[in-house]
């Protein structure tokens, strides 16, 4: 197929275009973050689902069938499966696969003949918090436009091409194609999981490709990530948890930065590893989505003397923390987004309080994958906190009060949570990673403790590391592999190919949990919209992208289905 045939066209047509835009606001309209109300989330699932299914019986598509698969409980026994903490709640403290999963499903569409065929994998969930979707200059904004239901449109949109090929030459698909609509891959990836173990399903495909937000690149491999929680307890008086949390996330950077100076690989000469922090206490969302809102309290023991003076002394010590922090990750006020706006309007509020001051600390929010183009706001809130202790006895002087700090809305400075990721290559395997990373923070809080004079007996058993949630290995494919080849002439005829090196992705999805299942298999990774723009408050998709790559899709799906012209009998392309 040349550029300027009537499939590649077709993808283009302001009808198409229309098509794309009035799907994707459909299908973002229905909220799917996770969340314990899980009768909630099955009928969300429920609601996205039935939209797809109307629209892929309207196609056309030879041979054609739609199935929803229930989540299988044994994936729990899987060393891929991710715990569903949104399910847990104060009347939930624990939950299995099987009632997580009871009466939930994915979706799967079969297209064409039973030999088996190419598969496409996207994903229906979404992260918090649910932003509603809007259109401007034919750009949809909103939650999922980019990650991952752009992404679905444009597979549903390829899946329509492909009908409309179909009927207007009288071609049948030689082999069939496989699609499969997938849940909870934002929080691990079991809906995939469940899918990869099927081995009757297996049967039906010989290689597949996981459409994710990749600009529309195609890559061969994945970086991996794994997800921590931090939970420390310490008994009532010895130790401020959230004062030892800087010191914490300052081992955590340090020890990423080491890992991404040793992580040489071929695939990924970029080194796309990523040291992220999502949730500390009541402040953030989700662990992959970086963190933008931190408030401590800087309070006295009694009223100061000269809070004026205080008050200077404090913006001066902040001022140089902010000036050291931006000296390593840069200075996000002074970077535009996507709206010609700063990511960041300014670091930092210091206000008065009624103990003392609030310190608002700013950032700028998205995907892990992402960070360096972001600015977490609990990597800056630590370099600040840090900074504040060391002027401890300069700033106590001027007061006149003995200081302490501790995270807004929390109860107390004996405990915390904190959780986050760490990105990783396939230099690095994910039982080291996990090692590393609880070194780093009981390394941290070891700091904390002999700065301040304390005991640092017991760090282990107060400062517990686990990784229930997301833990994804990395992987590296053959880039020459035939699919790879097959997937960049596809592109070149779709007009969107980028002559760039081939790389692996900077980020992990459930490429990998196919990739390390069957690996002899090909598994690709693309899809259209920018990472940048995924998990943030501007979440984004441009319809032209979509309707660019379902174009792609289209021709890449054929190529490797085959077709057979039912007027000539002649087969075509990989048939």
């Amino acid at each position: 197929m040349s550029s300027d045939t009537p499939l590649a066209l077709s993808a283009r047509t302001p009808a198409m275009r229309q098509y794309i835009q009035d799907l994707l606001l459909e299908i973002c309209r229905i909220d799917t973050t996770p969340r314990a109300d899980l009768d909630s989330l099955r009928l969300a699932e429920d609601a996205v689902f039935q939209v797809l299914e109307r629209e892929a019986s309207s196609f056309a598509l030879p041979g054609f069938r739609s199935q929803r698969k229930p989540i299988r409980p044994e994936i729990q026994q899987h060393p891929f499966y991710s715990r569903p903490y949104y399910a847990i709640s104060q009347q939930r403290k624990t939950i299995t696969a099987a009632d997580a999963y009871g009466g939930r499903c994915n979706l799967l569409f079969f297209v064409g003949g039973e030999a088996p065929g190419p598969a496409v994998n996207a994903h229906i969930d979404v992260v918090q918090p649910y932003i509603p979707p809007r259109v401007e200059d034919g750009i949809v904004y909103g939650r999922g436009a980019c990650d991952d239901k752009g992404p679905v449109v444009a597979l549903m949109a390829a899946l329509k091409l492909i009908g409309e090929h179909c009927r207007a030459t009288g071609a049948v698909l030689h082999r069939g194609i496989t699609a499969m609509l997938v849940i909870d891959e934002e929080m691990g990836g079991n809906g995939s999981l469940s899918l990869a173990i099927d081995r009757e399903l297996k049967k039906r495909y010989e290689n597949l490709l996981v459409l994710e937000c990749t600009g529309s690149r195609l890559h061969p491999g994945n970086r991996g990530a794994l997800w921590y929680k931090l939970e420390a307890n310490v008994p009532a008086g010895s130790l401020n948890c959230f004062e030892a949390s800087a010191f914490i996330v300052e081992e955590m950077e340090k020890e990423g930065r080491a890992l991404r100076a040793e992580s040489d690989h071929e695939l990924f000469p970029h080194r796309p590893v990523q040291t992220c922090h999502g949730i500390i206490g009541p402040f953030g969302e989700h662990p992959s989505r970086i963190n933008g809102r931190v408030d401590f309290a800087i309070c006295f023991a009694s009223p100061l003397a000269n809070a004026q003076r205080v008050n200077r002394l404090i913006t001066d010590v902040i001022e140089f923390a902010v000036a050291e922090y931006v000296g390593v990750y840069g200075d996000k006020t002074k970077v535009m987004d996507s709206t010609g706006k700063p990511k960041v309007d300014h670091h930092y509020d210091l206000v008065p309080g009624p103990d003392g001051f609030v310190v608002q600390i700013h950032g700028s929010t998205g995907h892990m994958g992402s960070i360096l183009q972001n600015d977490c706001a609990i990597t800056k809130m630590a370099s600040i906190v840090r900074a504040i202790l060391r002027s401890r006895a300069a700033i106590e002087s001027a007061a006149g009060a003995r200081m302490t700090m501790n995270l807004l809305g929390q109860e107390s400075t004996d405990s915390l949570v904190m959780e986050g990721g760490q990105g990783f290559l396939p230099t690095h395997d994910m039982p080291q990673v996990m090692r590393r990373i609880t070194a780093a923070v009981h390394r941290g809080a070891r700091n904390y403790a002999r700065f301040i004079g304390a005991d640092d007996s017991g760090i282990e058993q107060a400062f517990r590391v686990s990784f229930e949630k997301l833990h994804n290995a990395a992987f590296a494919g053959r880039p020459d592999s035939p699919e790879m080849l097959c997937a960049i002439d596809a592109a070149k005829s779709a007009g969107i190919w980028q002559d760039q090196p081939i790389r692996g992705w900077d980020v992990s999805c459930d490429s990998r949990i196919f990739a390390c299942e069957y690996p002899q298999m090909t598994v690709l990774t693309g899809g259209p919209g920018q990472l940048v723009h995924a998990h943030s408050d501007n979440e984004q998709c441009r319809i032209d992208d979509i309707a660019g790559f379902a174009d792609f899709l289209a021709h890449y799906l054929m190529r490797l289905a085959g077709t057979i012209s039912q007027i000539t009998g002649k087969a075509s392309v990989n048939g």
